[in-house]
């Protein structure tokens, strides 16, 4: 009698660690599945979702449309008020983004220092229509984390 009960105790054993080792390995493949989402991707999302804001915004448009010519490529110290509380209201408290508008014909680099970061670019085509025709107009906007 002594035999069968040692034989019980074994079985139950053997049972509970097949199921630890199947928890494990669930627990395992979930929290790879979480981390996976890279950083950058997130940032990248961020950055369409403010630009196709603004690109679909009729008086944001017109107020880059309405910019001078002489102007471009246009800084972040002096962008368009509207504009940049845009940009500003729809920025995560984890990042920091500045942007700038050119002209179609211009580059729009980064013309910031961020030591030690990685700067994340976006950029958009924004079109107005204003008295003397279409005006097309380069956004990009630029970030990275804080901290």
């Amino acid at each position: 009698m002594v035999i069968k009960n040692k034989r019980g105790w074994i079985e139950i054993l053997e049972a509970f660690i097949s199921i630890m080792l199947v928890a494990a390995v669930i627990l395992i493949a979930i929290s790879k599945g979480n981390i996976s989402e890279d950083v950058s991707e997130k940032i990248y999302k961020v950055e369409i979702s403010i630009l196709r804001e603004i690109q679909t915004n009729d008086e944001l448009r017109a107020e880059i449309g309405s910019l001078d010519n002489s102007t471009m490529p246009l800084s972040w110290d002096n962008f368009p008020a509207e504009v940049k509380a845009k940009i500003v209201e729809r920025t995560p408290n984890y990042l920091e983004c500045i942007g700038r508008i050119c002209n179609l014909d211009n580059t729009c680099n980064f013309d910031g220092t961020v030591q030690q970061k990685n700067v994340y670019s976006e950029s958009v085509i924004i079109s107005s229509t204003i008295l003397y025709g279409v005006v097309y107009r380069k956004l990009n906007l630029f970030c990275w984390q804080k901290g």
